[in-house]
């Protein structure tokens, strides 16, 4: 689907310092991490290459800002074929709308569960991040598949950079599509970087208390 295909976005109205220090935090913080993890993160492909067959990282087609398409990584976590398998699944969704959840999904593999347990497996995103695609904390990715469904309200999501880290982590990882674009409307609407320092937190906590599971 080609990119701005749907209704233009209203750009919301951020102070330009705001923005600029958001900018030097997400390049600082991506940049300092992919340094410092780069020993655990050679580690965890290891691990990804010997617990199954198929590609280290899997590739995410997700839509950023203004709807561009991106390209996007995070550690493969299931098995070569799960997109085939899902078909299969479907009756088993958890989730609503266009978005698929499964709890005990069975194409996850054992080294996969234990990443998306502790949201491991979104670490390659520092590079989006480090880019200019992502920013550390932002509107949840949408998939391009989900996208294609979208309503006109739901598109103005796509006015900002999405992020790994979003409201969702701490408002109680809700499974409805609507919910999930609503509290990314609320943080587009409220953002500020004081607004971020405490969804990082936030996330900090979901993140090692392993809630993502």
């Amino acid at each position: 689907m080609a990119a701005c295909e749907k209704k233009w976005l209203r750009q919301p109205e951020y102070p330009n310092w705001e923005l600029l220090l958001k900018r030097v935090v997400d390049i600082f913080c991506a940049g300092l991490g992919l340094i410092v993890l780069a020993p655990f993160l050679f580690a965890v492909a290891i691990l990804i290459k010997l617990n199954s067959k198929g590609p280290i990282l899997f590739r995410w087609p997700v839509v950023g800002k203004n709807s561009q398409p991106l390209k996007a990584y995070k550690f493969r976590t299931m098995v070569a074929d799960a997109d085939k398998m899902k078909q299969d699944l479907l009756d088993q969704n958890e989730a609503t709308g266009p978005v698929f959840k499964m709890k005990n999904d069975p194409r996850i593999t054992p080294v996969g569960r234990f990443l998306r347990k502790y949201s491991l497996d979104e670490l390659p995103q520092l590079w989006s991040i480090l880019k200019g695609d992502m920013s550390l904390v932002g509107p949840r990715p949408v998939l391009d598949y989900e996208w294609a469904q979208f309503n006109e309200w739901q598109n103005q999501k796509l006015s900002i950079r999405p992020g790994p880290v979003s409201l969702w982590h701490v408002r109680g990882q809700p499974r409805d599509l609507d919910e999930w674009v609503k509290l990314d409307l609320e943080y587009i609407e409220n953002w500020s970087l004081w607004l971020d320092m405490k969804i990082l937190v936030g996330a900090a906590w979901y993140i090692i208390t392993g809630k993502n599971y």
